[in-house]
């Protein structure tokens, strides 16, 4: 009888966007290893429809610190109705949710523990960020990562991005 069960398959549905800010995702790119002084991780702010990315060099991971890059964010840009996250601590924190609370308008989301795979459209920038990063500070000769993430923000802002058929 067990063999003739029909297994049922995991149904994936994309996520869709239909206008730029609907649905950005966050995470940190973990550069503890390589410090830039008193800088240790980088902030990544994406837009889902748009692929436009926000980088920014934090000195920790703390709800605090990633609230005010968020914040940032948020004034320039305007606050989006989907906030997508991790489950690291620094986002299901209660600064955060305070600070969704600050535009009711935003939703925060977050992703399944330990599944990359929720979070695929910026773990991917993140591969992308972290490259480009490398070959900036070996072109100019240098360890301070956090003086190149702007450099980077405009290539990876600029360039062609095949799943768009456009530039960012």
């Amino acid at each position: 009888m067990k063999r003739n069960k029909t297994r049922k398959g995991l149904v994936v549905r994309p996520i869709t966007s239909h206008t730029f800010n609907s649905r950005c995702q966050v995470d940190l790119i973990d550069l503890q290893t390589r410090p830039d002084g008193c800088y240790e991780f980088i902030f990544v702010y994406q837009d889902h429809l748009t692929k436009f990315v926000r980088l920014r060099p934090l000195k920790t991971k703390t709800a605090k610190e990633v609230a005010y890059n968020l914040i940032d964010v948020f004034t320039d840009l305007g606050s989006q109705c989907i906030l997508q996250s991790d489950n690291g601590r620094e986002f299901a924190n209660q600064i955060i949710e305070e600070l969704v609370t600050m535009w009711p308008e935003c939703h925060i989301v977050h992703g399944k523990p330990r599944h990359s795979q929720s979070q695929g459209s910026v773990e991917r920038a993140n591969q992308d960020i972290e490259n480009k990063l490398a070959s900036w500070m070996k072109d100019n000769n240098t360890t301070k990562w956090s003086e190149g993430l702007r450099f980077i923000q405009f290539s990876k802002n600029r360039c062609y991005h095949s799943g768009i058929g456009r530039s960012p």
